[in-house]
């Protein structure tokens, strides 16, 4: 049977019988197409085996980009998930294929949280002119990013009437199609209720791109703000900032996550706002349990001897 074939009939599956996502159905889609792309389109179920895997892994590992020689480790596994993902639609349909146990992951090296400290976010959150429409839109991001720990695209899609400002939470729906409580804070809400006064339109969309206001639609859907530009604004804004390290909204979200704990939040509740499945993904974050271990070895440690 065609690999092709299978494909459709894979892809179907995902968005009928598993409710995923549109954005997890392409990813899957690009990530088996690149299979077809190294194999040949009319390569069949049965030919794909240990040794065609190790080939294809090392065509992925050599694959470039157009910023990079090669492919990053954890690009390679999304490829392999998607792979595996489908030899169990396979074996779930009784087709011979190889066990999906058989496609490993490559391991990764777990890169170093970077979150910004107080001054810094001061700094950040001081750069947007809010005299004008895009600068009240831009404060009324940043803070609501930090102040929910949002992943970005769960961000662009919030309407207007998504918000509670004032009992100051609502729900969001995150991987997985899970949903999720999110609170956020007494300033986030006031930034957010100066930007929808000032608005003049009666579009959905809670955050737009503010060009072409006139010609927006009934729903205003076209001209919600992107991923990518808000991706953009927060680095723009960390760089007048004179911040030199990295800044994203997934920095905003790191800055939550480590500014709960900080201020002794247990890691089962952080794990519950942010919308990990596992904890594991969330105990990334005990680096910054360690000035508190330093102040308890230092307070408790010893005395005896003295």
């Amino acid at each position: 049977m065609l690999v092709s074939k299978l494909k459709t009939d894979f892809l179907e599956y995902l968005e009928i019988e598993q409710n995923r996502s549109q954005k997890t159905i392409q990813n899957y889609d690009h990530y088996l197409t690149r299979l077809l792309d190294f194999a040949g389109d009319d390569i069949k179920i049965s030919q794909i085996d240990s040794e065609l895997l190790r080939k294809w892994r090392l065509w992925l590992n050599r694959l470039g980009t157009n910023v990079s020689d090669e492919l990053q480790k954890n690009t390679q596994n999304y490829h392999l998930i998607a792979l595996r993902s489908f030899l169990k639609y396979c074996v779930k349909r009784d087709i011979p294929a190889l066990a999906p146990d058989k496609v490993e992951l490559a391991k990764v090296v777990r890169k170093q949280v970077t979150f910004l400290n107080p001054e810094e976010l001061d700094r950040l959150f001081a750069q947007p002119d809010t005299s004008l429409l895009t600068g009240l839109r831009d404060r009324a991001i940043l803070e609501l990013l930090f102040s929910s720990g949002l992943r970005v695209s769960e961000l662009v899609g919030l309407d207007r009437d998504h918000v509670n400002l004032k009992r100051k939470e609502f729900m969001v729906r995150g991987k997985g199609q899970k949903d999720r409580p999110i609170f956020i804070s007494q300033e986030a809400a006031d930034w957010l209720e100066k930007l929808i006064s000032r608005r003049q339109d009666n579009s959905k969309p809670l955050f737009m791109r503010m060009s072409g206001a006139k010609k927006v639609s009934l729903d205003g859907n076209f001209y919600r703000l992107t991923a990518r530009s808000v991706q953009r604004l927060v680095a723009r804004y960390a760089l007048l900032a004179g911040i030199t390290k990295h800044v994203s909204p997934h920095t905003l979200r790191h800055s939550f996550a480590t500014d709960l704990l900080m201020n002794g939040a247990d890691l089962r509740s952080v794990q519950a706002m942010l919308g990990h499945s596992n904890i594991a993904t969330t105990q990334i974050y005990t680096h910054v349990t360690d000035p508190h271990l330093k102040k308890v070895h230092e307070q408790f440690h010893g005395k005896t001897k003295n």
